[in-house]
């Protein structure tokens, strides 16, 4: 990787807000940090980025993200280990995926050198602010968004790149009880599915919110085409297991490339889980349930890491999986969160230490 010409600047915050969190309470992504990562790209290229407080952001009623929507960003995390050591898990992952929404987008790509040692540089600034409760992390979310301005409809010559960092408790909300979507779509074929686009997700409120008045917790999202074909679970991918074999989607042009989908499935390799990348059938779930052998399904994704799944409804009718003892869910997450808190071997490589 190439690193940067110019140094990093880092403009301090007056007084730190840190005093006033109750880090014992900490809702997901509601209290942020001191400090922002902020680069502007002006005039063909990215600058400088810098560390300052943050702090609002004053844009021109024109300004091309308030109309034609190019906005993406990542989600990642920060953690603490008992010796006080912070790690990142599969930073560079992200950096890959943020540039290739960025190239769907029409959005110039950020320079690798910029993405992580203005990641290293802020996360070190702000490591106080990372919560050493179980299951609790510094939640941290890049993104990208145009700030140049026009109603014309073509894409910015202005963008701003901003890093900014939430200290989140343990993101665990019990079992979900999901709906298998019969009508809406997430994503289409040769569109932006796979892209981490805020449209993405504002496109998935309003179906949610329809299954949320009929009890249901989450959608399972299907096939544009022909609906049957199950492809993600709400915001995250969705993972079946059949008896004992482990199961997901492929990703596409529809499905995101989720890094912990991805962890998961090297994991359950190294476990001897058997496991498929392929199509999954609304047909072949339901058959699976009927007959007892649909053991688990499970969402995964980078903030809940893995989020169990109690049931599903299709149909009009209600399906419920079996409570289990030791299920694969539970592993694949300790194996996961073990490796992201330093409390076992990195056989992968994947965690990142942040240089302090």
């Amino acid at each position: 990787m190439e690193t940067m010409a110019n140094k990093i600047a880092i403009e301090k915050a007056k007084s730190s807000k840190i005093h006033d969190v109750d880090f014992d309470n900490l809702s997901f992504g509601s209290v942020y940090s001191d400090h922002m990562l902020v680069c502007d790209y002006k005039n063909g290229k990215w600058n400088t980025p810098k560390v300052v407080p943050y702090q609002p952001i004053t844009l021109d009623p024109s300004a091309k993200i308030f109309h034609y929507g190019q906005s993406i960003f990542e989600g990642m995390k920060a953690y603490k280990d008992e010796n006080g050591k912070v790690w990142l898990f599969r930073p560079e992952e992200n950096c890959k995926r943020l540039n290739k929404s960025a190239q769907r987008l029409a959005i110039p790509e950020i320079p690798e050198a910029y993405f992580m040692e203005g990641l290293n540089t802020l996360i070190d600034l702000e490591s106080e602010w990372i919560p050493q409760s179980p299951g609790s992390s510094l939640y941290i979310r890049p993104f990208v968004f145009a700030s140049g301005n026009g109603f014309h409809a073509s894409p910015a010559d202005e963008y701003k790149f901003i890093i900014a960092c939430a200290p989140s408790g343990s993101y665990f909300s019990g079992k979900v009880k999901v709906l298998i979507e019969e009508t809406y779509s997430r994503a289409a074929n040769g569109g932006v599915g796979y892209a981490k686009a805020g449209g993405n997700y504002a496109g998935q409120f309003y179906p949610t919110k329809l299954a949320a008045d009929k009890g249901y917790q989450q959608v399972i999202w299907t096939d544009d085409n022909t609906h049957e074909f199950i492809e993600e679970a709400g915001a995250m991918n969705v993972f079946v297991r059949i008896n004992d074999t482990l199961m997901t989607a492929p990703t596409s042009d529809r499905i995101l490339d989720g890094i912990t989908r991805k962890s998961i499935l090297d994991i359950a390799k190294d476990e001897g889980i058997k496991t498929e990348v392929r199509k999954i059938s609304v047909h072949e779930l339901v058959e699976a349930a009927e007959n007892g052998s649909l053991k688990e399904m499970f969402g995964a994704g980078t903030a809940a890491v893995v989020s169990p799944i109690s049931g599903f409804g299709y149909h009009g009718k209600d399906y419920d999986l079996p409570d289990l003892e030791e299920s694969y869910a539970s592993l694949l997450k300790k194996r996961i969160t073990d490796i992201q808190y330093n409390r076992a071997e990195d056989k992968f490589g994947w965690r990142h230490e942040v240089i302090q």
